[in-house]
């Protein structure tokens, strides 16, 4: 009796450790918006001007030996703060871990580079991940296999049909 007092007890779950998560008939949504707002206005950043994506495709970033440095706790915690929404959010990796090299020392080009993708998470912040309801949990990945050519490695898992990680 006990155990079925339990169960009827548990309700579906709308958030945990930040993630919020949408149950339907057909499937279930995640994402952090919520989390993505306390960011923005943690930063400073809730009324920027929204961009259409988070890195430009012609930003080269490298140690900017001569820019300016900037407070390294706050780059880090921005930093963190972007690695953390990664969990939801694929479409910035990338660019959250070119950004996460330079935390040692970081300039005003770095933090210049991840007030861009904070610009874009203001655009974009309902996205997130979708698991449809018939969605298989097969893992496959891919690899390139020639490593005494190729300088550059390159890999992608899927999940299902959906990729799910690249480098």
């Amino acid at each position: 009796m006990q155990g079925e007092f339990e169960m009827s007890m548990m309700r579906e779950l709308p958030f945990f450790l930040g993630l919020q998560i949408k149950q339907r008939k057909d499937g279930i949504f995640i994402n952090q918006v919520k989390y993505i707002k306390e960011k923005l206005k943690k930063f400073g950043l809730e009324n920027v001007k929204p961009q259409a994506t988070p890195m430009s495709s012609s930003t080269k970033l490298d140690k900017d030996e001569e820019g300016k440095c900037v407070d390294c706790k706050l780059y880090r915690s921005m930093i963190g703060s972007l690695l953390y929404l990664t969990t939801t959010r694929p479409d910035i990796k990338f660019s959250v871990c070119l950004c996460a090299r330079f935390q040692v020392n970081p300039k005003e080009s770095h933090l210049k580079t991840i007030k861009m993708i904070f610009r874009y998470l203001q655009d974009t912040p309902s996205l997130g991940l979708w698991y449809p309801r018939d969605f298989t949990f097969d893992l496959q990945a891919y690899s390139n296999a020639d490593y005494g050519i190729c300088k550059i490695d390159r890999n992608c898992q899927f999940l299902g049909n959906m990729l799910i990680s690249w480098f």
